[in-house]
């Protein structure tokens, strides 16, 4: 007699996991070949990328370079970007914006067809192309997912929850996730995580819902190399509400000439920095957190971007409606938030990572293009340019037919102690991180931070002990939320543990017991590639993150 299969086995060739830019640019590059994406949204398109507000760099405009766009790209990296990576980047990215253009995707142009080139901080040059105004993500994203829809060698699956990799000998088999339907394991040699950033580990950003580091813990769990985790850049002009996420006032608006003022009406960016309110993303960040820890309100003036660009910015009009507020009759309320995540897992140029059958684009990889602070409007650009490149790379590429194996078991989920438990702990996880490694970090913070992650963890898989035995029915929902408890909490901890590693100020990454960069702390240097074993052997074990290894 055998034992029933507690879940479906599905075979498949390529899964991408996440419903962003880069999971559809590389599920659409790899056709006809079949693929089979998964989202745990309800719908396409999913993630950080449809809440976009700026636009796509690209040195496209007269008399600008790729040259002169990678040069850029290093210099807001603080030291830390792989100039080789950034060429790259800016490279193709130009050529595949052009061939967009040429495509017809609906970007912004002028009457004479000729995109319209927008400027936004640390650029040399006007070379933001966007759509929609300052809806360029959501313009962009919806118009390639009637693409992915029509694609019929697509498979969407929505609603589905990847909870873990399943591995064996250090090569990826799989993923075991959680459906409407219930458990299904999608056996299959190849898979790609574009599942986006990390912001939702924190209590203030402006990342959507399902940004919970669900790749970034994946890979973790599975053994992969991870880096630079430490550098969470925090986006300067957040509006200062009470709203999760908080709304974003795109950096556009600064490049069309809004200003910062302080609580007296007060210009106070000119005497940071040369560049004033178009300076780097954390020298404008840490400029307004200063003056809001110390009690003093800030305020982004858009009079002057509003006027100079009537009908640029319809997306933030929208949300300062939302909130009752007013943009062309006062200046709004402004605070940093946790806003994109520089590292991530490790890749190479074509977005393999240190596991066998397993690739990495967009915001959930660290490929060295954005070191310690990303050039604003490189994003979407990566997530193009690397989805692309994922897509060559995985349909090339001979790979070992998979092995037999016997069927992982599922975790154990917790699922009948109630959501409220599991939401108070991922709410409590949410502040410590954003408290103890938000946009400036110290020894004691950290440590402190740690501490709390290790028991919240701790308190998370007792819950799960807890409730193993019960036979609640799973559904959905109570696997989401506690699977996004689960990633959080572990992200969370790999940042802390990344951050207390770094002692110097870097880019996004800011010690006040170490305020000034070590020139010896480079990419090379040790602290900046981390798995999960250095992160047990700092914390002690740690409940709950073993990988689904097949025996």
């Amino acid at each position: 007699m055998t034992t029933p299969t507690p879940y479906e086995v599905r075979d498949a060739e390529v899964i991408v996991i996440g419903s962003g830019l880069a999971g559809m640019a590389a599920a659409l590059a790899l056709a006809p070949r079949a693929v089979t994406l998964l989202t745990k949204t309800t719908d396409l398109p999913g993630g950080s990328s449809l809440h976009a507000q700026g636009g796509i760099a690209a040195a496209i405009g007269p008399g600008d370079r790729p040259e002169d766009h990678a040069a850029d790209t290093v210099s807001a990296g603080a030291g830390l970007v792989d100039a080789a990576m950034a060429a790259l980047l800016t490279r193709d990215g130009a050529a595949q914006v052009r061939a967009m253009l040429a495509d017809g995707l609906p970007f912004d142009r002028s009457p004479d067809g000729a995109p319209l080139l927008g400027r936004e901080a640390a650029h040399g040059a006007a070379r933001i192309v966007h759509a929609g105004g300052d809806a360029t993500g959501r313009t962009l994203v919806t118009a390639l997912a009637e693409r992915l829809r029509a694609t019929s060698s697509i498979r969407v699956e929505t609603g589905a929850f990847a909870v873990d990799l399943a591995m064996r000998n250090n090569r990826v088999c799989g993923l075991l996730a959680f459906h409407p339907e219930g458990w299904v394991l999608h056996r299959a040699p190849r898979v790609i995580l574009a599942t986006g950033g990390i912001g939702g580990a924190f209590a203030r950003t402006t990342n959507p819902a399902e940004a919970t580091g669900d790749g970034l813990a994946l890979a973790a769990r599975a053994g992969a190399r991870l880096a630079d985790l430490e550098f969470v850049q925090f986006h300067p002009t957040a509006l200062d509400v009470a709203a999760d996420p908080v709304p974003l006032l795109t950096e556009a608006l600064r490049g069309a000439g809004a200003v910062l003022l302080d609580r007296a009406g007060r210009r106070f960016m000119p005497g940071e920095h040369p560049l004033a309110e178009l300076a780097p993303r954390d020298v404008v960040a840490r400029a307004i957190g200063r003056r809001i820890a110390a009690g003093e309100p800030v305020f982004l003036d858009l009079r002057p971007a509003l006027a100079a660009k009537p009908d640029g910015f319809p997306t933030v009009l929208a949300l300062c409606a939302d909130h009752g507020l007013d943009p062309f009759a006062a200046p709004m309320p402004v605070a940093p938030a946790a806003h994109y995540h520089m590292g991530g897992v490790v890749t190479d140029a074509d977005g393999r990572t240190s596991l066998e059958g397993l690739w990495a684009c967009g915001e959930v990889a660290c490929t060295g293009v954005h070191g310690a602070n990303r050039l604003a409007s490189n994003s979407l650009l990566e997530a193009l340019v690397f989805g692309a490149r994922v897509a060559r790379d995985v349909a090339s590429r001979v790979l070992p037919p998979l092995p037999p194996f016997a069927l992982p078991a599922p975790p154990a989920v917790a699922a009948g102690v109630g959501g409220a438990l599991l939401d108070a702990i991922a709410a409590e996880g949410r502040n410590v991180l954003y408290d103890g490694a938000g946009l400036v970090r110290d020894g004691l913070g950290l440590r402190a931070a740690r501490r709390k992650l290790d028991r919240l963890a701790a308190a998370l898989d007792s819950l799960r002990d807890a409730d193993a035995g019960s036979d609640t029915a799973l559904d959905p929902v109570s696997v989401r939320r506690w699977g996004e408890a689960r990633n959080r909490l572990l992200v969370g901890r790999l940042v802390v543990h990344a951050a207390l590693a770094r002692e110097e100020s870097r880019g996004a990454h800011c010690r006040a017991d170490h305020p000034l960069p070590d020139p010896a702390s480079g990419r090379t240097a040790e602290n900046r590639i981390l798995t999960l074993t250095d992160l047990a052997g700092a914390a002690g074990p740690l409940p709950g993150d073993a990988a689904c290894c097949i025996p």
